[in-house]
């Protein structure tokens, strides 16, 4: 007998053959011993699932003289004719070349003959998507009332080509994808039958090659036969097909996890070398990282298809990625496929997409960041807490000095306060700065805030004769520095000198915000040129242009001769040295002591 091929030598025979369409088969089986036979079925699925197969198993077992269990015997003489080809009351037609209007109307012509041996006449049309929309209208009268001696069986890998008419006509069938353990089953029983030697991982191999098809796995069997003979490795499959090994993608999840950049580069000339598919090798990786994320999110591997080696290899590695950063890999692997396509240089782009695959630093979610901060500001309340006892604790050493002054520093400067400031330091020591002050329109004025100490080693006095003298040596020395904030504060003008602060007025809001923000660099050029510490304050002047003087806070007792527009507004407060907000005001705002 001359030699068959794998998948013709082993086509199933009966019903309980069929792998993997236990939910068509049982169906079948049940319509033939209940007498329920439809007149037209169609058989959907992928490719080399069982279609074709199961429409010749269905149309034996209609017609054979003596069935076991609904299953055709294969030993009458009507079944041996179809088997062979000769019964003249099976008919398979090819949809994709008898497609044409003429064929139909052919067929059409002879359902009205009565089968000849057996009991049904079974018309079998494969790939019968391929028919023209002429066609199917041809065979639709036929379909609905055909004689009660004909069955239709089409078979499809596009049903969604089939006109709706078609569909609502027939009993239809969804074969499904065949699992890789049921082809791995399947196969091992073929090489034991075959007396041929297999490893199990090579049968993993065949099994995912063949994507859900036996026919394709049974083909890859043979090519693998002819290669290794009745001895098959998994290595000389790997081999044959110039397949990635699995262990290749496990060096990327070291390399990933190391952050070696020079490994990745070396494994990318590897597998130039070696000669695979790029596009290939990046599908692998993708899959490959989808085990993990599913090992990692699952605590499994059962939703994984690779053998038993591999399970262990993935639960051992899977944990030591966060599932954030395998979500991240495989978004950059996924870009990196679409880049391979058009690429000119296709390793130049493999190297670089690893490359920034492997610079990718981890990922932090964002909960863990929360609690992060929950922990630090718990750390930072309770290091506050701690400091305010044991200011408390050594506030009546202090409390001998008899005027205790305290100047308002920190977001107001130098004793100046803003409208928005005062109200905030009012509801903090409990009185009205404002009221006390004497001053209702400091909302139309924007001050500066210079971090200058008020104290006398640091702000010196000096007369504003003084100042307008050196003010154009001033300007001058700025702008050779700095000649665009030399050229802003050439239009400024000089409001007045007091206490050591020199206050100008600015023309409008970029004036005052770019002289504001090199304020540190004006006061070390004034001090270049007049020889003294003086503070400048930059000041944004709207409707009106109002005097604001100095606001100090002292508690040491009625002080209303103090009041006076030469040395600023004093306000009395009572004694609150022991008082916590005193505390807070010296550490918050840097408000500190006047001897």
């Amino acid at each position: 007998m001359s030699y068959q091929v794998t998948a013709r030598k082993w086509r199933p025979m009966i019903f309980d053959d069929v792998v993997g369409q236990g939910h068509v088969t049982n169906t079948l089986r049940n319509a033939i011993a209940s007498n329920r036979v439809a007149h037209a079925y169609i058989f959907s699925g992928t490719r080399g699932c069982g279609k074709t197969t199961t429409a010749r198993i269905l149309a034996r077992a209609l017609n054979c003289l003596s069935p076991v269990n609904q299953n055709p015997d294969n030993t009458c003489e009507i079944c041996k004719e179809i088997i062979e080809g000769r019964g003249l009351d099976v008919i398979e037609i090819d949809g994709a070349s008898n497609r044409g209007v003429e064929e139909i109307r052919n067929l059409r012509d002879s359902v009205r003959y009565t089968p000849t041996h057996g009991s049904y006449k079974v018309y079998i049309i494969d790939e019968v998507h391929m028919l023209t929309k002429e066609a199917f209208n041809a065979l639709l009268k036929t379909l609905e009332e055909p004689p009660t001696h004909v069955v239709f069986i089409f078979a499809t890998t596009e049903v969604h080509k089939v006109p709706m008419t078609i569909l609502s006509r027939c009993q239809r069938f969804d074969f499904r994808r065949i699992a890789m353990e049921e082809i791995v089953s399947t196969l091992t029983a073929i090489a034991k039958a075959e007396q041929i030697t297999i490893e199990k991982d090579a049968l993993v191999v065949i099994a995912k090659r063949a994507d859900g098809s036996l026919r394709d796995a049974q083909s890859i069997f043979d090519q693998v036969r002819s290669f290794c003979g009745t001895d098959i490795k998994t290595i000389e499959l790997l081999k044959a097909f110039n397949i990635v090994d699995q262990d290749i993608y496990f060096r990327v999840s070291d390399i990933l996890k190391n952050h070696n950049i020079r490994e990745a580069i070396q494994l990318v000339d590897e597998v130039i070398k070696s000669g695979y598919d790029l596009r290939e090798f990046i599908g692998g990786l993708a899959e490959h990282l989808r085990n993990l994320l599913v090992v990692r999110s699952t605590e499994s591997t059962q939703l994984i298809e690779v053998s038993e080696h591999y399970k262990k290899r993935y639960e051992a590695v899977a944990h030591q990625f966060p599932e954030q950063d395998i979500l991240r890999y495989i978004k950059q692997t996924n870009e990196l496929d679409q880049a391979l396509r058009w690429a000119v240089q296709p390793r130049y782009r493999l190297e670089a997409g690893l490359i920034q695959m492997v610079k990718m630093e981890s990922s932090l979610q964002i909960g863990e960041l929360l609690q992060q901060i929950e922990l630090l500001k718990k750390k930072i309340s309770n290091n506050s807490n701690s400091s305010l006892s044991k200011n408390a604790a050594d506030s009546p050493q202090r409390e001998n000095s008899p005027s205790t002054e305290l100047k308002v520093m920190g977001e107001v400067g130098a004793g100046y306060l803003s409208s928005k400031s005062a109200i905030s330091y009012s509801s903090l020591i409990g009185i009205d700065l404002m009221k006390l002050a004497g001053v209702s329109k400091l909302d139309k004025l924007e001050y500066a805030s210079p971090r200058v100490a008020a104290s006398s080693t640091t702000i010196q006095s000096v007369s504003s004769e003084e100042v307008i003298a050196r003010w154009s040596d001033f300007v001058s020395e700025v702008s050779k520095t700095h000649i665009a904030v030399g050229t802003l504060l050439m239009e400024t003008k000089v409001i007045d000198v007091h206490g050591g602060i020199v206050r100008i007025s600015c023309p409008d809001a970029y004036h005052f915000s770019t002289l504001k923000r090199h304020r540190n660099f004006l006061v070390s050029a004034l001090h270049q040129v007049v020889g003294k510490h003086i503070a400048i304050e930059p000041v944004l002047l709207s409707s009106n242009d109002l005097p604001v003087k100095p606001i100090y806070v002292t508690t040491s007792g009625p002080t209303n001769d103090k009041i006076n527009a030469e040395n600023g507004i004093f306000l009395d407060v009572p004694a609150i040295t022991e008082h916590p907000i005193l505390t807070m005001l010296k550490r918050e705002l840097g408000a500190e002591r006047l001897e």
